[in-house]
């Protein structure tokens, strides 16, 4: 999957070092702290990547910079429903180099548009009540929320309560057009800094 700033390809051994660099870098306890491995030692990653890489559902992708050519994240489709028209994203990590910026936000942008022109109905963001900011990520994205499951799974020995969100094919066809003019170059100053903010 192909952006101006990202491209999205399917996980491999080839994008090892580099995602080890981005998820073992500064800030790597919180990038983790709410996914359900710990920051990984070199080890630990690559048996982690060696499974996520055959995975067929979650469906990782490494989130890869234009620019540079490097892994500087990753990302999953997962849950997958043909059948109901359903997909959720997961299993997001974005290292120092994507947050915030707008390589996060078009890598979103490219699993919807995917998503939505293969002909899914829905598409579902979910994370713990207690992430505050993966909440307000989802509502910037143009997800809506949906409600909260209560002790709906135990990760990392704790109880985790679930945030729905999600948006739909009719959403989508509201928000697309706010993603292209959102991600065009001419809203950015020299600096890459948004001009004007996403606003659905």
């Amino acid at each position: 999957m192909e952006g101006r700033y990202v491209r999205l390809e399917p996980l491999e051994a080839a994008h090892a070092d580099m995602l080890f660099l981005a998820a073992s870098g500064q800030g790597s306890e919180e990038r983790f702290r709410w996914l359900p491995e710990t920051p990984p030692d070199r080890a630990a990653f690559d048996v982690w990547l060696e499974g996520a890489s055959t995975s067929p559902d979650p469906l990782f992708f490494a989130v890869v910079d234009q620019a540079t050519g490097r892994a500087e994240g990753r990302q999953a489709l997962m849950r997958m429903e043909p059948a109901h028209g359903t997909c959720e994203i997961g299993h997001i990590m974005w290292g120092a180099a994507l947050q915030r910026t707008r390589m996060a936000t078009e890598a979103l942008f490219l699993f919807a548009d995917q998503i939505f022109g293969l002909g899914y109905r829905r598409f579902e963001w979910k994370c713990n009540d207690l992430n505050v900011p993966s909440k307000r990520a989802a509502e910037r994205f143009g997800f809506r929320f949906e409600g909260v499951f209560r002790q709906h799974m135990v990760v990392k020995g704790a109880n985790r309560d679930t945030a729905w969100f999600a948006m739909t094919d009719r959403d989508w066809q509201q928000v697309k057009h706010v993603y292209e003019k959102w991600l065009s170059p001419d809203n950015f100053d020299h600096d890459r800094q948004q001009r004007k903010p996403l606003r659905f």
